[in-house]
């Protein structure tokens, strides 16, 4: 039985933020749902998250999470949060201890942590660095580790020492539940750590067996907003390489911010400063223009989405056409060959084959079917101020600049609409629509002048 115990009490004051810092963002993502979704990936039986500053917050943003919080009123240092935590544990189970503010260590490397938990031994994450400054530092005797001392209570010897303390570790809860009651706060920081432990496990002839990330990057935490930027480029760099590998071509990796999941077919382009949220999936061919952000949306094959381009909860078929500066908001649905062009934006709105919106139109809870054309400035008045309505538009139908059409409304097959009408009655297969003021030119009327 694994049990996972993660750390998300402190206030994390270098955020300089009034939430706490595990509900700061990589990648869109709050650093916590970070470290639970590993947690998930283990198949955890049991997590216990615990909480302290801002836990009303924490506790919120986990809400549909089957998590245990478990509240630490008092901030006293790891080890006396991880004892909060002990009436819970099931006192057969392996635990796995983490940090809330540490959200890119890897499934492998903590299933390797895990694995060394034994009934003999305990599992401790280190890292050695070419700047060890304010961690922790591992203490071995002939090779086997015997404790971790801390940075403030370190003596010149043990400071050169560049092997460090991750903080994450996995131990028997029985083991926990022997050790943890008897740490003391007599140290420099008056604190109960965590990290005293490891002495009472080699003073016990348990093994402390250590295991290292493959990537440094794995173990960093965020203390400060310039951490966070560090940690989310780290994040990006190895989306975009994942996409190159996948054979999607980047024009900038660098400029590409993933908030969610992406799947690409072969052959795609995407430009630079391109954002996407939820999960996007891009078919064979596709072309995404620089600046564009598309969220939980699919793509079809040989579409191209030009630039500045916004799409949210959107479909679209095969080789259509989209912007520049085009919104598509969520239930839109484009078949093939469909044309959404500058200024356009649509909601709830189905687009049939090879149909045209090309210029500064809003279209929204329509069904437009196949070869329609929409004039420029057409508006489909779809909400009265308390009730939305559907216009339709068949087959084949011409709807020509600078119309309004109030729904409910339906624009037969092969109908036309003169430029200007406000369409307001149903119309029939091939009807010519016009529903504008008579023009009036008045002669001889002359301009008003300064007075």
């Amino acid at each position: 039985m694994l049990e996972i115990i993660i750390l998300a009490a402190g206030k994390g004051t270098r955020m300089r933020s009034d939430k706490p810092k595990v509900l700061h963002t990589l990648a869109g993502k709050p650093f916590l749902e970070h470290v639970l979704d590993r947690s998930a990936e283990l198949n955890a039986d049991k997590v216990h998250v615990i909480i302290g500053h801002g836990a009303n917050m924490v506790r919120e943003a986990l809400a549909g999470r089957d998590v245990n919080f478990v509240e630490q009123t008092e901030q006293l240092g790891t080890g006396h949060a991880v004892l909060q935590v002990l009436p819970h544990l099931n006192p057969e189970s392996d635990t796995l201890i983490l940090y809330g503010d540490v959200p890119l260590t890897k499934t492998d490397t903590l299933a390797e942590l895990r694995a060394k938990v034994s009934d003999s031994s305990m599992g401790l994450l280190t890292v050695n660095l070419a700047d060890p400054n304010g961690y922790g530092r591992i203490v071995r005797t002939n090779g086997s580790v015997t404790a971790i001392v801390e940075q403030k209570d370190a003596n010149p010897e043990q400071l050169k020492i560049d092997e460090v303390n991750t903080g994450v570790m996995a131990v028997k809860s029985a083991h926990l539940a022997k050790w943890l009651p008897t740490l003391s706060n007599d140290n420099a920081q008056g604190e109960y750590y965590l990290t005293d432990i490891i002495a009472m496990s080699s003073a016990d002839d348990i093994a402390i067996e250590t295991a290292q990330p493959k990537d440094e990057y794995e173990v960093l935490g965020v203390n400060n907003r310039l951490q966070q930027a560090e940690l989310e480029r780290i994040f990006q760099r190895q989306v975009a390489e994942e996409l190159m590998v996948a054979g999607a071509t980047l024009l900038d990796p660098a400029r590409l911010d993933c908030r969610g999941s992406i799947e690409v077919g072969r052959d795609c382009v995407i430009d630079v400063n391109c954002v996407f949220e939820g999960k996007v999936v891009l078919g064979n061919n596709v072309h995404i223009g620089p600046n564009c952000v598309i969220s939980d949306s699919t793509i079809g094959d040989g579409t191209v989405i030009l630039a500045n381009s916004i799409l949210e909860e959107s479909t679209l078929a095969e080789n259509c056409n989209i912007g520049p500066f085009a919104r598509l908001r969520p239930g839109s649905q484009l078949a093939s060959k469909a044309k959404i062009g500058n200024f356009v934006e649509t909601k709830k709105a189905v687009i049939g084959e090879g149909s045209k919106v090309n210029h500064l139109s809003y279209v929204g809870d329509a069904e437009i079917g196949a070869g329609v054309n929409i004039g420029a400035g057409t508006i489909t008045c779809n909400y009265d101020g308390v009730n939305k309505s559907k216009t339709t538009i068949e087959d084949g139908a011409f709807i020509g600049s600078n119309s309004a059409l109030v729904a409910p409304v339906t624009v037969g097959k092969n109908a036309t609409v003169g430029a200007g009408s406000i369409v307001t009655k149903n119309s029939e297969e091939g009807d010519l629509i016009i529903a504008r003021a008579k023009q009036s030119n008045i002669k001889g009327w002359a301009r008003p002048v300064k007075k």
